[in-house]
């Protein structure tokens, strides 16, 4: 058997890479079915990476953002460090961002009109002192400026976050077929909350996680209650781990 040839130039960028990943290391999420499926065993610090929601949450980014603020809590648990938070309208929650783990106080808003401004003041964020991840969120994503997302990223050990909010069908189905730097793309389904025993019409509310792309992995998708108060996580017994491909097969047989 014949080993594989690639050239010099990419061999080097690849090692290139791999130090600086290993460099900056990973966040686990502290649930094992999720960490053993990530490369190193959690989320890549110092990379960029993309979370979207579906439907409705494609255009207000809700569940995606509450998704991120619970990795930024986790990743801001010590230290003093701030996170910037690039978007197009005022429309961020405070409370809820607290309800996730993520002090408001730490995120420093900007605010841009354009997908290019805020995608300019995420590369900026990247280099300034003191801020140990950004987040932006922006409709229309060139492949040129993903790139230099995750160049500054992998350059200053900040972890870059991009939070996908669509106006309208047609440049979702577009921007969604896409490729594009990210080195994870997420998907954040919203799903009926378990019913809390002696507490009629009140549940625990729970999401479905679906790794869609992953540098070094294979796309997974997990079912799993919304972290409360305590920071307790639960998996979903009838879909704890599974391939995308089976999801997506047990889908097309219920729509059949």
């Amino acid at each position: 058997m014949c080993a594989a040839r690639i050239p010099l130039r990419e061999f080097r960028e690849r090692v290139r890479r791999i130090e600086r990943s290993a460099a900056h290391g990973v966040l686990p999420f502290g649930i094992t079915a999720i960490d053993r499926t990530l490369p190193d065993g959690g989320l890549a610090r110092g990379a960029l990476h993309e979370i979207l929601g579906v439907g409705g949450d494609e255009e207000d980014g809700a569940l995606a953002a509450a998704f991120i603020a619970r990795i930024l809590g986790q990743l801001m648990a010590t230290g003093d460090d701030l996170v910037l938070w690039c978007l197009p309208r005022p429309d961020l929650y405070g409370p809820g961002l607290a309800t996730h783990g993520l002090d408001p106080g730490r995120v420093v808003l900007v605010r841009a009109s354009r997908d290019a401004e805020i995608l300019w003041a995420m590369e900026e964020g990247l280099r300034a002192p003191g801020i140990v991840a950004v987040v932006g969120e922006v409709g229309t994503l060139p492949t040129v400026a993903s790139r230099r997302l995750q160049l500054a990223a992998e350059r200053s050990g900040a972890t870059a976050f991009l939070l996908r909010r669509w106006r309208e069908g047609n440049q979702a189905a577009r921007e969604r077929a896409l490729p594009n730097a990210a080195m994870t793309r997420w998907r954040i389904v919203a799903l009926p909350s378990r019913p809390m025993q002696g507490e009629p019409g009140v549940g625990y509310p729970q999401w479905r996680v679906e790794l869609l792309r992953c540098r070094g992995g294979e796309p997974r998708c997990w079912e799993m209650e919304v972290p409360d108060a305590t920071d307790h996580v639960s998996l979903a017994a009838a879909l704890a781990d599974r391939s995308a491909a089976s999801v997506a097969s047990e889908k097309l047989r219920r729509a059949g």
